[in-house]
């Protein structure tokens, strides 16, 4: 197996979760209009739809090198000086349930903004069917232009108004483990949320540093949210990067739900669970406060 295809310990915990029963699930047709991703496989009837009420928002490109980034931001209308919080996707690209979590973050006053780095393959990974497909795709982004392409972002952000002294990440899989490297590379962010990170990545030469790797070059506080029951991510694992930190003096803090698997936080799919996903939002809010990426 290819570097390209191989499924790092985010995919298992994402196809090795419990199967559920089709109830209370949209049809294919009817997730697709509402701007779910096929790839993550049934979505649930009940997902959290927040409106945009109070927020200015939109589609925009933003410049990185010679190409143009998609992004979707969400901000309160008329608030030039609102703290900057990216938001780092899934493997499934730019659907609804990242945009939704953009805006949530807006009601809480951010100027959130979700970008498509995988843009440049010039694949919609939203329609794509099969997560096999997707992993050429997401496996061969190199860690180096996607760190650059979250600079741009903040700069970005500066650039219409927002307040990049109060620079936050928050990442949901493959984007928790987004949210550790750039807790180790960037010197301005103040604070970063990681929802079932990968800790330890197959061998790809893309990625040279994993986070486990990158323990001793945090930049930033972090506060990891894992489940106890995912597949991919043992709670062995997320006991060694705490280890990790811990003995290179890094401020972060680890949340564990012990009955949760992994996509706990995704409330559009079967892996959902309430109770943790929503202590965990809180204990996300509550982080930021701490940091002073939210007042």
């Amino acid at each position: 197996m290819s570097f390209e295809t191989t499924m790092a310990s985010d995919v298992v915990g994402l196809t090795k979760v419990a199967p559920v029963s089709r109830r209370g699930f949209m049809s294919a047709t009817a997730a697709v209009a509402a701007g779910y991703t096929l790839a993550a496989g049934p979505v649930r009837a009940e997902a959290i739809t927040t409106d945009a009420n109070g927020l200015q928002v939109s589609d925009a490109r933003i410049k990185v090198g010679s190409e143009e980034m998609p992004v979707y931001f969400a901000r309160p209308a008329g608030n030039t000086k609102a703290p900057v919080i990216i938001v780092a996707m899934e493997i499934f690209g730019l659907h609804e349930y990242i945009k939704d979590v953009t805006r949530r973050l807006a009601k809480l006053g951010a100027f959130a903004i979700a970008p498509d780095y995988y843009f440049r393959k010039g694949i919609d990974l939203t329609k794509v069917a099969e997560v096999k497909d997707l992993l050429p795709v997401v496996n061969a982004k190199p860690d180096a232009e996607l760190l650059s392409d979250l600079d741009a972002v903040a700069a970005w952000a500066g650039s219409q108004g927002g307040d990049t002294a109060k620079l936050g990440i928050i990442g949901f899989c493959r984007g928790g483990r987004t949210v550790w490297e750039y807790a180790a590379h960037s010197s301005t962010l103040k604070a970063g949320v990681a929802f079932y990170g990968t800790l330890v990545d197959p061998e790809n030469p893309l990625l040279p540093k994993s986070p486990m790797q990158l323990a001793p070059e945090m930049k930033a506080p972090v506060l990891g949210l894992y489940g106890g029951a995912d597949t991919g991510i043992p709670v062995a694992q997320v006991e060694q990067m705490k280890a990790a930190l811990e003995q290179n003096k890094k401020t972060a803090e680890f949340k564990i739900y012990p009955e949760a698997p992994h996509g706990f936080h995704a409330d559009y799919r079967g892996s959902y669970r309430k109770d943790a996903a929503e202590d965990a939002w809180k204990q996300a809010q509550a982080w930021f406060k701490k940091y002073g990426v939210l007042s």
